[in-house]
């Protein structure tokens, strides 16, 4: 996507983020799961974006970092309650720049998958590998791919219909680049919105091996963040990755 970079998606969309995403997590296991992984902590999530795991988690005691490139996404953060306590870096988190070491670095809601490159990806889980500390685990949410939606080059869905709305998503994949460029867009009576969206995703055998040239292994992987079981039918994963 021409003109797409690392704070083109929290820019724009920022404004209506969090009413986005209403209902589309469980955010409660999340941070449950997430908490008993980080013991005493501290934690950091790469593209803490407005704060859905990571205040939870910050109002539960634990220092909480995050990394990210876009100031309107953590300007949503820092308005909510606690997001003055939580330490933002702006930058790309494929370098993960922060000093210091974490017992649980995490990524979540396919947030990974913005990374643009297999490169910056790769990066990224070496970059993580050096922030743990001893005993320490790197979490990685993301979707599964599904080769008969990718096999179909283009698409046009429809998410929501209501009484002053209409929302769709148009995408363009490339199977070769495994990327994925989207446009939600928004109709209403006062006009047009769009909310751009570039990913490069992987399947999770991909990520596994971009943990074994960083130093990790896979330790559990479920299908969700209630611990169920991760199967061929599993269309979402959380992988934990700890040193090998």
């Amino acid at each position: 996507m021409e003109g797409y970079g690392a704070k083109t998606y929290g820019d724009w969309i920022a404004e209506v983020y969090d009413h986005l995403q209403v209902g589309r997590h469980d955010t409660d296991a999340c941070v449950e799961l997430l908490a008993g992984l980080a013991g005493e902590g501290p934690v950091l999530e790469l593209g803490i974006g407005t704060g859905r795991v990571a205040l939870p988690l910050a109002a539960r005691g634990l220092q909480v970092h995050g990394i990210d490139a876009s100031q309107a996404m953590v300007e949503r953060l820092r308005a909510k309650p606690g997001g003055g306590a939580v330490q933002v870096t702006f930058g790309d988190f494929a370098e993960v720049p922060v000093a210091g070491t974490f017992r649980l670095v995490f990524v979540v809601f396919n947030t990974l998958f913005a990374l643009p490159t297999q490169d910056d990806q790769v990066r990224c889980f070496a970059r993580v590998a050096e922030r743990l500390s001893d005993g320490g685990v790197f979490v990685v949410e993301a979707f599964v791919p599904d080769p008969a939606r990718l096999a179909q080059r283009q698409e046009l869905t429809v998410d929501d219909v209501g009484l002053d709305h209409v929302g769709l998503t148009a995408s363009h994949r490339d199977p070769i680049d495994q990327r994925i460029d989207s446009q939600h867009v928004v109709l209403t009576a006062g006009g047009v919105r769009l909310y751009p969206i570039s990913i490069r995703y992987a399947w999770p055998s991909e990520l596994d091996l971009m943990a074994r040239l960083a130093g990790l292994r896979l330790r559990e992987r479920w299908a969700g963040w209630r611990r169920e079981p991760f199967g061929a039918h599993s269309t979402t994963h959380v992988s934990v990755y700890e040193r090998a």
